[in-house]
């Protein structure tokens, strides 16, 4: 622990040194791999086989063709136009499938009909219908994020939508349809402001949901400069977008239910507030300590990442430096966008994942508990790209080995790249790791299919079994373009469960944890709102069991009671609600598209 703590302490010092860079739109720095260089894939141990995976994008065939607007397609002004959106993955009429909505941004410069959010409701079968109109959402603005949760405990998921301007609260009818409440809920700004990423969250544990809001930076296109104007707006010689170095920081808003679903701002009060500093994309929510209280870890862009640890739901103490992740191993700043979480080594702590800028490789904390995490990325096998700018990202265990592995979606932010000369692009294909199981990543991308090795400028990214097969699909916001819908059309490797909890009370159990012992191995889970880049998953949890048939399973709720249940059978939807047990099993169906 003291060796752990002095080197966190060598980290600020090297902090204070990293603060002199290139004019770039995103910090461009050396890692410890040698200024960005990757360290070449380690060969597998001998007997040691990757999965057979084969991904294939079926966006059109399951109907998903809206098209991504986010500014203009080339010859980008702001760097507003480039961070994308987020996507979402929720059941909003409750009949077991899983819906999607994709969030959309504007153009500057107008022409015809101006872009929409788009709300697909599934039909079963992996095919899906356009309900934006029906369903009250065909909204217009700049939005960016969005994350679910019930807010008035009625037992219906609403949306929260962030958005350069003024975000959006969607309060969910029950009847296919949603309400902007976003004044009367409490939420409205009382300026302009760019929100990004957000997420769901019960900080008190009293069975409301409150709601973190990250803050990217404060924007004003009349007083931003155009490409070139200025040393920051210049990249790899090329002229290009201004920021985020060289603009104004902002900070993060929590706001806590009263509740009855209205929301009261306790930024201050709870000791979220930082100086407007930050770039602030992500937010992810877990109990990284074990202690029983939501943590908030928030990937920042260009600046220090944060970590908001939470002291019994009284307030929070940022402690990012003193963790171990608010910078690399180098204690260099990064350029952080998406993040995921997950006890990646079967040791009962979350990790963090985090994707990051080209020329630099993403970042995996290992959590060494009590608040403590050491950059393992090269140890780990994550440092053999540095190519590829990364946006979402998700834990997904791709062969049901009970074992989580990871997936990247990736992006430039110029399209000056296609034409510079710098041997970049800005559509890039996108990352597969499989977990070798021994505390390191197999890069599978080469092998897993042409969905994975499609190009894209892809930001948001969102996974959930969405024709309840017990396989997880993976939903794309591709930038300019339509969607990608990932399936996995490789024969189906081991079993699986996947689990729904249900609270009285934050109905969807947001917080809860779920533990899976099968075939001599245990494995956790947290229900969570947020996370990826800006994006929301599937609240049910997909655990493999591999060779299993049954497995036991045990719920810490969020007010931390648990309850255990033993023989739970594979190839099953089961639903646990908090006092009831087990409530209803699906078997899975085994339709392919």
């Amino acid at each position: 622990m003291l060796k752990g703590r002095a080197t966190h302490l060598r980290l600020i010092v090297a902090a204070c040194f990293s603060l002199t860079f290139a004019g770039t739109l995103y910090t461009q720095i050396g890692v410890a791999t040698g200024n960005g260089v990757a360290v070449p894939a380690r060969p597998l141990p001998p007997g040691l086989k990757p999965p057979t995976v084969n991904y294939v994008d079926i966006a059109a065939q399951a109907g998903l063709t809206a098209v991504d607007v986010s500014g203009a397609e080339k010859n980008k002004q702001y760097i507003v136009e480039t961070t994308g959106s987020g996507v979402a993955i929720f059941d909003y009429d409750n009949d077991g499938l899983p819906d999607i909505l994709l969030v959309n941004s504007n153009r500057f410069q107008q022409s015809g009909t101006p872009p929409t959010f788009t709300l697909y409701h599934n039909l079963g079968g992996l095919r899906f219908e356009d309900v934006t109109k029906k369903a009250g959402l065909a909204h217009t603005g700049w939005g960016q994020g969005v994350c679910a949760g019930d807010i008035d405990n009625d037992g219906y998921v609403d949306l929260f939508v962030t958005q350069w301007g003024q975000n959006i609260l969607y309060h969910n009818l029950r009847n296919g349809t949603f309400r902007d409440e976003t004044a009367a809920r409490g939420l409205a700004n009382a300026r302009t402001r760019w929100s990004s990423g957000c997420a769901f969250l019960d900080f008190n544990r009293d069975g409301w949901l409150d709601l973190v809001v990250a803050h990217y930076l404060d924007f004003d296109p009349a007083n931003t400069p155009h490409p070139g104007e200025r040393s920051q707006c210049e990249w790899k010689g090329l002229p290009v977008i201004c920021g985020p170095r060289g603009l104004p920081g902002e900070t993060i808003s929590l706001y806590e239910n009263d509740g009855h679903g209205h929301f009261t701002d306790v930024s201050d009060r709870m000791h979220i507030t930082t100086p407007k500093d930050y770039y602030c994309f992500t937010p992810i929510v877990s109990d990284f300590d074990n202690d029983g209280w939501p943590d908030i870890y928030v990937a920042c862009d260009s600046t220090a990442s944060l970590y908001y640890h939470n002291v019994e739901g009284k307030r929070f103490e940022e402690m990012g430096v003193e963790a171990g992740v608010a910078y690399n191993d180098e204690g260099r700043e990064q350029a952080g966008m998406g993040v995921a979480v997950a006890d990646f080594t079967h040791d009962g702590l979350f990790d963090i994942f985090k994707t990051n800028f080209a020329d630099d490789t993403h970042t995996y904390y290992r959590n060494q508990g009590h608040n403590n995490f050491i950059d393992a990325t090269i140890d780990a096998g994550l440092a053999v790209n540095t190519r590829y700018l990364g946006w979402g990202t998700a834990a997904i265990d791709i062969d049901n080995d009970g074992w989580k592995d990871l997936i990247l979606a990736d992006g430039h932010v110029y399209p000056e790249v296609d034409s510079g000369h710098t041997g970049e692009t800005f559509r890039q294909k996108r990352l597969l790791y499989w977990n070798r199981r021994d505390g390191q990543f197999y890069d599978l991308s080469p092998h897993a299919g042409s969905g994975i090795a499609a190009a894209h400028s892809s930001r948001g990214l969102a996974v959930g079994d969405l024709n309840n097969d017990g396989n997880e699909e993976v939903l794309i916001l591709n930038m300019g373009e339509a969607p990608s819908l990932l399936k996995n059309m490789a024969p189906v490797a081991g079993h699986s469960i996947l689990i729904r909890t249900l609270t009285a009370t934050n109905r969807d159990a947001i917080g809860a944890r779920v533990i899976v012992t099968a075939g001599g191995q245990k494995q956790m889970d947290e229900v969570r709102s947020g996370g990826s880049y800006i994006s929301q998953s599937d609240f049910r949890l997909h655990f493999g069991l591999g060779t299993a048939i049954y497995a036991g399973v045990s719920v810490r709720w969020p007010d931390g009671t648990m309850q255990s249940f033993s023989n739970v059978a594979a190839g099953e939807i089961v639903t646990i609600q908090e006092g009831k047990g087990i409530v209803r099993k699906q078997p899975y169906t085994v339709a392919r598209p």
